[in-house]
């Protein structure tokens, strides 16, 4: 995968996946430790410690239509060959944690990508999950819940076409605002 948002985007999907219906994003750069972290959080069906072991093989997935799952194991090795780390932990009945350390100032480092797109595809994909993605700099901060944006567009629904641009244009002003590592 060619940016961190499509690497994204495949976590949140396995998520999706799992039934979850609370999945957080959080991405952090910190120049002083150079790290670049997304973390992925979600509330979904969880992994026993059989199939934990085996998720960051490319020759296992739990999906039926195809018999290789790169997902995971693709960011692993984006994240490991900047120098990074990656960690995944979960239990079943509770969810899973997937988090990548990159290298922030590695040149391997794979740009985030545009991750407003990415976000409101996801939302408007699944109104029925609620999304928290948080991104912090050293410029500032920035998070987006749907369930306060849920409450506040009343009854029109998140995936209408005029909430999707506004989310999409809303989501770039503020990333630009806490200047985020392309």
């Amino acid at each position: 995968m060619k940016d961190l948002s499509m690497h994204i985007l495949d976590i949140v999907q396995n998520s999706v996946r799992a039934s979850a219906g609370l999945i957080n994003i959080e991405i952090i750069e910190d120049p002083g430790k150079d790290i670049y972290r997304i973390c992925i959080t979600d509330n979904g069906s969880g992994m026993d410690n059989e199939t934990l072991e085996k998720v960051v093989s490319p020759f296992y997935t739990s999906r039926t239509t195809r018999k290789v799952g790169l997902g995971i194991p693709l960011f692993k090795q984006n994240a490991e060959s900047t120098g990074g780390r990656f960690s995944i932990q979960s239990k079943p009945g509770e969810g899973t944690q997937v988090t990548a350390d990159f290298g922030l100032s590695h040149l391997d480092r794979p740009v985030l990508g545009n991750i407003a797109e990415t976000l409101v595809l996801l939302f408007s994909s699944y109104p029925g999950i609620d999304f928290v993605y948080s991104h912090h700099t050293p410029s500032g901060h920035y998070q987006i819940d749907t369930r306060e944006v849920k409450q506040n567009l009343d009854e029109v629904p998140i995936n209408h076409p005029d909430i999707r641009k506004f989310l999409k244009e809303l989501i770039q002003e503020n990333l630009e605002q806490i200047q985020i590592s392309r």
